[in-house]
C-alpha cells in the first residue's frame, strides 16, 4: 500500500488540493511504520513544493 500511495502522490503532485487529499487518504490506510516512511519520502520528494502541506498533515498524525 505504501508504494501505491507514492505512485498516486506523484501523479497528483501537479495540484495542491489533490496532493493534500491523497496524502490524507494514504495515511488512513497505512500502518504506523509505513506512515513514518511516507513522511520521509514526502519530505525528500516534495518538500520544496508542498512543505506546508506535509508539515500540516503529519503534525496531525503525531499528536
Amino acid at each position: 500500500m505504501l508504494e501505491y500511495s507514492k505512485t498516486i502522490l506523484q501523479k497528483v503532485s501537479f495540484n495542491r488540493d489533490l496532493f493534500k487529499k491523497e496524502l490524507n487518504k494514504a495515511i488512513r490506510f497505512l500502518k504506523r511504520d509505513e506512515i513514518v516512511l511516507l513522511q520521509i519520502w514526502c519530505m525528500v520528494s516534495f518538500n520544496d513544493k508542498y512543505a506546508d502541506i506535509i508539515r500540516e498533515v503529519f503534525r496531525n498524525i503525531t499528536r
